[in-house]
């Protein structure tokens, strides 16, 4: 009976060192789960503050509207739905950017470090199933795009307290973000589809 294991092929010095340099992304990533670890400090920071807020602590309150940079010629002194709103999308930035560190660090480290081996796993991400670099930049690119959104629905927002050249400059950003994303998923389809022909 065949061992069912699969050969490690011996490679030579040189190769083994260039193919074990992968490794030294491993600090890369653990770093963003550091960064991670921050964005739940500060996501949890501000919902306290929020929580506070709503039942009527001042300084609670002027924390969260020097936050979101929400300025008024009248002062604040209670929630409004205004400060509401730019909270709550701030908080909904904080978990897409989130999402994107997730993306990155386990799809990165899945398709150039090492496998994680979660076949059968009840919690493996549906998209890991198929991610490759392609599909890693497809969906850090609509991410992109997302927390993009979010933005500059803040500054609409809080357009008051910004130039115009200010809103331009955010909406031609975001458009930028957008046909970026579109050329590269444009770009991945032609890829995709010339490979096969290729074989």
């Amino acid at each position: 009976m065949s061992d069912p294991t699969p050969k490690i092929p011996n490679l030579r010095p040189i190769p083994r060192l260039i193919f074990a340099s992968r490794w030294l992304q491993l600090p890369l990533y653990l770093g963003l789960i550091a960064a991670q670890g921050v964005y739940v400090y500060h996501f949890l920071l501000e919902l306290l503050h929020l929580l506070e807020a709503a039942f009527g602590n001042q300084a609670a309150l002027t924390a969260l509207v020097e936050s979101i940079g929400y300025k008024t010629d009248v002062q604040i002194t209670h929630l409004n739905e205004t400060v509401i709103m730019l909270v709550l999308l701030a908080l909904i930035d904080v978990v897409m950017i989130s999402n994107l560190l997730i993306m990155v660090i386990v799809g990165g480290y899945e398709t150039f470090v090492s496998r994680i081996n979660l076949e059968g796993h009840p919690d493996q991400p549906e998209w890991l199933d198929h991610v490759n670099a392609s599909v890693l930049k497809v969906k850090l690119a609509t991410a992109i795009i997302g927390i993009s959104s979010i933005h500059l629905l803040k500054t609409f927002i809080n357009a008051a307290n910004y130039s115009d050249k200010v809103l331009i400059a955010q909406t031609a950003i975001h458009i930028a973000f957008l046909l970026s994303a579109m050329a590269i998923a444009y770009t991945d389809k032609l890829m995709a589809h010339s490979t096969p022909a290729n074989h």
